[in-house]
């Protein structure tokens, strides 16, 4: 008969269970989501398209959680069971089985605990909001073009797997490959928390494809991410202050996409701040985004004014030498390494297919020991 004693284990991840059930309230929860069902179920929900994207995008949200606190309920008392079936089990094959069952299932709950709970830490004030991402080629000639079209890929993988809502809203392309900048938002519940760990100067380091056969190619790119914020915070601008260009879209290579001046350009003049549309059908539409990000861009910057806490949302970003946050390093070896906190995997294109959850989670809690 097996002695397998988890005892200790069970334990910890029972009062790691607690403690987030009660960050995050249960029973705020339970009654959010009969709030949002309701409006859900109105029969002109669908009269305001934005607000019902919005009511329906944080309804799947909450029931996501709550099912999840739900499982985890129902998993930790199976493990218990499972332990009692291995300790009480006279077949030493069967234990041994069961055993390793036990085993495996302990190792996901600690795992998906773990993951829970990084949750719980993302509290900033613009945490819960969607997020919108700005990728800007760096040093590094096509390389870095390259490298942020494959970021870009990176993050849209990575918000498919989590059934995001994203919409392009921008992309620069570059003559001979990859993109100069691309924009786009990522409309789902703390997006901005999750993603804003991302921010910052990514470096590639591998054989290039388009140089010197043998030669190493060292390129950057710099992630930009800031939260989108509601309509009713954004800020007026008189608009005498604001320059609106508007131009034809374009494809790869410069292809005309568009045989009207539908993309939009609008540059804040006392700041500098340049926003680019191009993505929507009509000038209207591109005007109406590229106004929305321009607004949360310039709150962020008044923000950041106020409270001395320049580059701690979007961040000063040069894609250089020097202020690299992650390092992706496809020769002499594979390895994708964050600077910050450490995490170190050994599959790059995993993570250029969006595996991205280890590195965000370790963000955020590198992100948390550094405030505290």
């Amino acid at each position: 008969m097996a002695d397998l004693d988890f005892t200790a284990q069970i334990a910890t991840l029972r009062s790691t269970f607690d403690d987030i059930r009660a960050v995050l309230d249960v029973d705020a929860l339970r009654a959010r989501v009969a709030t949002l069902s309701e409006q859900a179920g109105a029969p002109d929900l669908w009269d305001d398209t934005a607000r019902a994207q919005k009511v329906t995008s944080e309804l799947s949200h909450v029931q996501a959680q709550l099912a999840k606190l739900t499982e985890i309920e129902r998993r930790l008392d199976d493990l218990e069971v499972l332990v009692e079936l291995v300790n009480g089990e006279v077949d030493d094959e069967i234990a041994a089985e069961v055993a390793e069952e036990a085993q495996a299932e302990l190792a996901a709950m600690q795992r998906m605990l773990g993951e829970l709970e990084v949750q719980t830490l993302l509290n900033g004030e613009y945490d819960s909001r969607p997020a919108v991402v700005t990728i800007r080629a760096g040093a590094g000639g096509v390389d870095a073009a390259d490298f942020a079209e494959m970021l870009m890929r990176m993050y849209l993988r990575w918000a498919e797997q989590h059934k995001y809502a994203v919409q392009v809203m921008d992309t620069s392309y570059a003559e001979e490959a990859g993109i100069k900048s691309a924009t786009f938002e990522v409309d789902a519940p703390y997006a901005f928390g999750n993603l804003s760990v991302e921010a910052g100067t990514h470096r590639l380091v591998r054989m290039s494809p388009f140089g010197a056969a043998g030669k190493r190619q060292t390129s950057f790119a710099a992630v930009e991410v800031i939260p989108l914020m509601e309509e009713t915070e954004s800020i007026d601008i008189p608009e005498n202050e604001i320059r609106v260009d508007v131009f034809r879209s374009s494809g790869p290579g410069g292809q005309s996409v568009n045989t009207t001046d539908s993309a939009v350009r609008l540059t804040h003049i006392p700041t500098g701040t340049v926003v680019s549309m191009q993505n929507e059908k009509s000038q209207i539409q591109n005007r109406a985004a590229a106004m929305r990000v321009l607004q949360s861009r310039l709150l962020i910057l008044k923000k950041e004014e106020e409270n001395a806490k320049k580059k701690e949302l979007a961040g000063n970003i040069t894609a250089s030498w020097g202020d690299q946050i992650r390092s992706y390093v496809l020769a002499p070896y594979q390895m994708v390494k964050d600077l910050r906190s450490e995490h170190e995997v050994n599959n790059p294109s995993a993570v250029f297919d969006g595996d991205l959850d280890g590195f965000i989670n370790a963000g955020i809690r590198w992100r948390k020991q550094k405030h505290d």
